[in-house]
């Protein structure tokens, strides 16, 4: 083999405003470089510690079991579900974008009766209507995405939604891998029995890892199984030896991942989550005022509304794609079409963690100006 031929990767680096991975503070990016040490030696354990006290600050919990999983925030559904559906399982989904579907999928082929309740894309789930879907069957779990990447939306009333569940005897999971630490997640206070999330998003770490958390209800629960989790690499049990206090090996983690998770997770704690909530709030508050004084309109309503992504949609005329296109190959800013019915209808755009700035949404509103004058 002519080894010759392969070159040096030399990689852009670009204005990361889309859906995810966030821009990654330089922090974050050091600690990928550190040495490579064993996942049971001891140095790397008490990482391992850190990171599950520093997941607890910012899941709002005091749930023993909060560690992140080897994987990306799919695994980490796969885990939620995989590990909380027996064969026969009746269980409700709420979708109210492709995320929600996912799960559906997920369920199903784990072998649960699945049924759902839907709402538009851009729209959210009315919390009267779920309580009463609840009451038609004995319901093993309810499920349902805190902020839908594909939408923009973020579903509301989440306290009152986990109380419906639990007074029909069905745990509460929860998808936060687009609101962690962009806006506020309360697992104790809503009593969340599962959520999780990934790494790369307003956590601005580097992709390849996903926290959950779990309650002990849901603790309770995984314990009384009858039959054997359905995924071997996904099975919470068998991984908390690992993570937990017998230290039993389970599969090799991914150690340098783990170093950024810590780093990120104390570049939250630094900030505070208030002051970060307060930031993003603040630096898309900026950007929806600024995209509307170029006369665009956004797809979900303002109560509705993400404060780590927002879909705007394409105006008459233009071509969405193209427009995308050029933010990247003029302007170097990475922003992210639509999918599923909203394809070549919206834009959508990230202020997630690091990548939610005021120099960037500045950046941002004056390239898409220029484009769209010109489009």
């Amino acid at each position: 083999m002519d080894a010759s031929k392969y070159k040096d990767i030399n990689l852009p680096d670009r204005i990361l405003l889309g859906p995810g991975p966030s821009m990654m503070p330089a922090r974050v990016s050091q600690a990928l470089s550190m040495p490579v040490i064993g996942h049971l030696d001891p140095a790397f354990l008490a990482v391992m510690d850190d990171v599950k006290d520093l997941l607890r600050y910012v899941f709002q919990t005091e749930n023993e079991f909060t560690i992140p999983v080897s994987g990306t925030g799919s695994s980490a559904m796969e885990a939620a579900l995989s590990n909380f559906i027996e064969p026969g399982d009746r269980v409700l989904i709420g979708v109210i974008g492709y995320f929600g579907e996912r799960m559906v999928e997920m369920a199903s082929r784990y072998g649960a009766t699945v049924d759902r309740i839907d709402a538009d894309w851009g729209e959210v789930l009315d919390t009267d209507i779920i309580t009463t879907a609840l009451k038609k069957h004995p319901y093993k779990l309810l499920a349902l995405v805190h902020g839908e990447t594909s939408s923009g939306a973020l579903q509301p009333d989440i306290k009152a939604i986990a109380a419906a569940a639990h007074q029909q005897g069905a745990l509460f999971l929860l998808d936060t891998i687009a609101s962690l630490a962009g806006s506020p997640v309360k697992v104790d206070a809503w009593d969340v029995d599962v959520a999780f999330t990934a790494s790369q998003k307003a956590l601005s770490a580097s992709p390849g890892v996903a926290p959950i958390t779990l309650s002990q209800l849901a603790l309770d629960t995984l314990s009384k199984r009858k039959s054997p989790v359905g995924n071997w690499y996904m099975d919470l049990t068998a991984i908390q030896k690992y993570w937990g206090g017998s230290r039993n090996y389970h599969h090799t983690a991914p150690v340098h991942l783990n170093y950024a998770l810590r780093e990120a997770l104390r570049i939250v704690a630094e900030e505070g989550l208030e002051a970060r909530f307060a930031r993003h709030q603040r630096n898309v508050e900026q950007l929806w005022e600024g995209l509307e004084e170029l006369d665009l309109e956004m797809l979900v309503r303002r109560e509705n509304r993400m404060h780590t992504l927002t879909t705007v949609k394409a105006p008459p005329g233009a071509d969405a794609d193209q427009v995308k296109q050029r933010l990247l190959d003029e302007y170097n800013i990475e922003i992210a079409g639509g999918f599923g019915p909203l394809a070549g209808k919206i834009w959508r755009v990230g202020l997630m963690g690091h990548s939610s700035r005021k120099e960037y949404v500045t950046l941002l509103l004056a390239a898409m100006r220029e484009v769209l004058s010109s489009a």
